[in-house]
């Protein structure tokens, strides 16, 4: 019994063995992309093995394989580094064309732009006989060969409407792209790169917490200087005599205006703050417009006249400078956190309000320097 228990515990295999012997040797599975047959884990492997690249796709275009010409002379080029003339044709495209090209020099540039392109044109459908199309190995499944294909077809819209006399510059836009495929060149590059672009959905709890900081610090701002800076001292409405500005006017209005404080404020310029009137040569004016004048050695201060603080029209630095609405605050707050002439608009709001605005703009920068 022991040996009749062995001999039917064999007879499955005896039979799956012959079954397997009668099957023609050429049979192939359908699903075995490895490009051998049926013969076992040992056989699977060894077939791997025997591929010239065995980590790029066995089959490319339903027929090309690996040892088929013209697709093995590609995968040498594709898999070989290339020379370092072309390395460097990815920082010479700096093409400053000007409009009609009738120079040597930009007859030059177009000529050495046109080999460019024809490089990166060529070097796709190389990578695409070599690596294929679609799929995950493939030559569209890289995103840096995505970008050199975009790059390359905005290269073909370009050149086709130029053909047709078509002006479309914002296609010659893509050219500052060109230098991007360097990166793909260097691996230590591109690991760097994609390191950075990886971190880049970290920073959106940070761009939240800025966006929280100017959003407060722009309310309170608006709350507080809506229409400050435009503060200017005109002179009385009922004015008898004609003068060149109905407010006072600086020499460099735009960048240092006289801005004052309104009665209703606190802020630490008034009207009665502005300078006298000096002529040409020096001569200091000191008498009013009713005393009659009896030589050259006298003249009238007409600055003192400038006696009403009310709003103006202008706001400083062409008006790009001020509280007014929240969008404007948001652009003078980015100017105080870059620490670029953030004085010149804490000085104007505290001549306009109050001397203790000083806390807001100090508070500001240590909370955008944290």
């Amino acid at each position: 019994m022991a040996e009749d228990g062995g001999n039917l515990s064999g007879l499955p295999d005896t039979r799956d063995s012959e079954g397997r012997s009668s099957l023609p040797r050429t049979f192939i599975r359908l699903n075995d992309l490895s490009g051998v047959g049926m013969g076992g884990g040992e056989p699977s492997a060894s077939g791997d093995d025997s591929l010239p690249y065995p980590t790029l796709a066995p089959v490319v275009f339903f027929y090309m394989k690996q040892t088929t010409r013209p697709r093995s002379w590609c995968l040498k080029m594709v898999c070989n580094p290339y020379p370092l003339v072309f390395f460097f044709l990815n920082f010479r495209d700096s093409n400053p064309l000007d409009i009609d090209c009738k120079s040597e020099r930009c007859k030059i540039l177009q000529d050495f732009d046109d080999f460019i392109f024809a490089f990166f044109a060529i070097e796709m459908v190389i990578k695409m006989v070599a690596l294929g199309i679609f799929g995950k190995k493939c030559y569209l499944g890289d995103t840096w060969n995505r970008l050199d294909f975009f790059i390359v077809v905005a290269g073909m819209l370009e050149y086709s409407l130029n053909l047709q006399n078509v002006s479309f510059s914002a296609v010659r836009t893509v050219r500052v792209l060109r230098p991007l495929r360097a990166i793909n060149r260097v691996p230590s590059m591109r690991i760097l790169v994609t390191l950075l672009l990886d971190t880049l959905p970290m920073l959106g709890n940070v761009l939240l917490l800025c966006f929280f900081v100017f959003f407060i610090f722009g309310i309170v701002g608006v709350q507080l200087w809506v229409g400050r800076l435009r503060n200017r001292c005109f002179v009385q409405d009922n004015f008898p005599f004609p003068l060149a500005y109905k407010y006072y006017h600086t020499e460099n209005d735009d960048e240092n205006p006289f801005i004052c404080s309104q009665p209703k404020d606190n802020g630490m310029r008034d009207c009665n703050s502005v300078p006298q009137l000096y002529e040409e040569g020096g001569l200091q004016c000191n008498l009013d417009m009713y005393t009659n004048i009896t030589d050259n050695t006298t003249c009238i201060n007409w600055n003192q006249y400038y006696t009403n603080c009310s709003d103006g029209t202008f706001n400083p630095f062409k008006g790009a400078i001020n509280f007014d609405n929240i969008f404007y605050a948001w652009i003078a707050i980015f100017q105080v956190i870059t620490l670029e002439g953030w004085v010149d608009i804490m000085y104007f709001v505290m001549d306009a309000h109050s001397f203790y605005n000083f806390i807001y703009f100090i508070l500001l920068i240590i909370v955008s320097a944290t």
